[in-house]
């Protein structure tokens, strides 16, 4: 709803505007109140057409599972951030004493998995597999792109955000929940192993307790 892009964010948002009063009613995976997770993007008080708030979206489910992996590294998003937070990382976990599971976030034709001392690094994870290994990790370090932060909240989990450089929202949302004691985070050039010891100060990502009601909302699409 309001498109960040620094300067220019009132023109950017007032282009999406345009676009999205062509519809009936806009539907924004988020709750309305005040417990929320994107806070201005997806919150507006004037607007064109109705607002339906539906509730985060997630492809994963909960489930109950033991533990066996002290952090997640999750990594997403354009070259050449990626790679730069992937040659970081790399240095910073060589000698963390703890298991960890680094995934690239590079799509190839066939998965490929290298184990380096306590890494375990797979270019990419199925669906399926990355639903186990989240539930099976006590902390993820990610990019803080929306859609991750609905399936960490989804899932309960304890996170530490690094916003992708540049990227307006990302770095909005990372600020938005340390500053609500959720998730800490930090710039990339600023990240050190040192700052995981700040994650016990922090709640965590919770999941909503929020149903949605998809009869009502597909009602819109049913002929007289």
């Amino acid at each position: 709803m309001n498109v960040l892009s620094g300067i220019t964010t009132w023109f950017s948002t007032k282009i999406h505007e345009q676009f999205i009063k062509k519809f009936n009613i806009c539907w924004v995976p988020d709750t309305k109140g005040a417990l929320n997770l994107s806070g201005k993007l997806g919150h507006i008080t004037t607007f064109k057409i109705p607002l339906e708030y539906i509730g985060p979206l997630s492809r994963f489910e909960k489930k109950q599972a033991t533990i066996i992996n002290d952090v997640l590294i999750l990594l997403s998003g354009p070259e050449p951030q990626r790679t730069l937070l992937e040659e970081k990382l790399l240095l910073e976990f060589k000698n963390y004493k703890g298991k960890v599971v680094f995934i690239q976030g590079i799509m190839e034709t066939e998965q490929s998995i290298q184990v380096l001392g306590n890494m375990t690094i797979y270019n990419f994870m199925t669906s399926e597999l990355l639903e186990k290994t989240i539930n099976e990790s006590a902390l993820v370090l990610s990019r803080s792109g929306y859609t991750t932060v609905m399936d960490l909240a989804k899932l309960n989990k304890k996170a530490f955000f690094i916003p992708t450089p540049g990227q307006f929202e990302q770095e909005y949302l990372a600020k938005r929940f340390t500053e609500l004691s959720l998730v800490p985070s930090c710039k990339q050039e600023d990240f050190t192993l040192n700052k995981l010891n700040e994650i016990n100060a922090y709640e965590g990502l919770k999941a909503f307790d929020y149903k949605t009601d998809y009869k009502k909302l597909f009602r819109l699409f049913e002929s007289e």
